[in-house]
């Protein structure tokens, strides 16, 4: 269901986004998320067809062909119904060929390992909505789903597909409430009054199972020995300096942390990517602050 425009690299993170008659909504997203440091490598626009939706397409299309965004993948996704190509969501049927489009969508950049951004910004207002069903149904908590606001634009207003200096937007993340923890939050918020008190205590929820992941890692499937040399490579020690303050060769501190690099491989569910020293620090040198904070 997808055509290639430009063939990227590989990569972790792709945007998908929606699309009705303004294609700076994807430009200006893909824009935003680069200027984070964000690696996108694959673009995947979701789009019906209706009046206007081809030109804002096309535009997209010349953009990536015009070099804009090297190294960077289009993907199309057009919604297609039992009856043929879905022009406005006028029926359940519709709405299903939506809904249908965008799980394929996500769920095929999460069988990839890729982290997904996804911005609902664009198009119909039911398109956003069926978009959060899907983040609910499919997201892990490093995907995210964005809103985009671009400051003075107004239907009749010029197109830009890209801010000028002097230009404002505001790119937010959306807070997602996944099915997984759905039952453990509505008894909570039964309880509490003011929503954002939710969405905190989600956060909250969220941090927690991941430091009880991080400690089932360092706790069970770590030897002693090895959790030491893990504590401090997280500290910041090259392999030198963790054998000379154990009083080891250096040769075992290396050998221990490529045992450690097959374990962590394992526990991270096999990703693509490869897992080395940063990503062993990334993961788990917050966990180590926070141990040390509670000495």
């Amino acid at each position: 269901m997808g055509g290639s425009v430009v063939i990227g690299r590989e990569n972790e993170e792709v945007l998908i986004a929606t699309l009705g008659v303004e294609p700076q909504v994807v430009t200006i997203a893909l824009d935003q998320l680069l200027a984070c440091g964000r690696s996108i490598a694959e673009v995947t626009v979701v789009y019906t067809f209706g009046p206007g939706v081809g030109e804002a397409l096309t535009t997209i299309e010349d953009e990536f062909e015009s070099g804009a965004y090297p190294g960077v993948m289009l993907r199309k996704a057009p919604i297609i119904g039992s009856s043929g190509p879905v022009v406005d969501f006028f029926s359940e049927d519709d709405l299903r060929s939506l809904l249908r489009t965008l799980y394929v969508e996500v769920r095929r950049a999460r069988q990839c390992g890729k982290t997904v951004h996804l911005c609902v910004s664009g198009g119909r207002k039911v398109m956003g909505i069926m978009g959060m069903v899907v983040a609910q149904l499919l997201f892990s908590p490093e995907d995210c789903v964005w809103h985009l606001v671009t400051e003075g634009w107004r239907p009749s207003a010029a197109r830009k597909l890209h801010l000028l200096a002097g230009d404002r937007a505001w790119f937010v993340p959306v807070p997602i409430l996944r099915w997984a923890e759905a039952g453990t939050l509505i008894r909570t918020a039964a309880e509490l009054d003011d929503p954002g008190e939710v969405v905190a205590w989600y956060e909250r929820l969220d941090r927690n199972s991941k430091r009880r992941r991080q400690q089932e890692f360092i706790r069970h499937w770590l030897t002693g020995a090895e959790r030491e040399v893990v504590r401090l490579a997280c500290r910041g020690l090259d392999n030198l300096d963790i054998a000379k303050a154990l009083g080891k060769k250096e040769q075992t501190v290396a050998n221990q942390l490529r045992n450690v690099y097959e374990k962590l491989r394992e526990w991270l569910g096999y990703p693509q990517y490869n897992v080395d020293r940063s990503v062993l620090i990334a993961e788990f040198a917050p966990y180590f602050s926070m141990e040390d904070l509670h000495r």
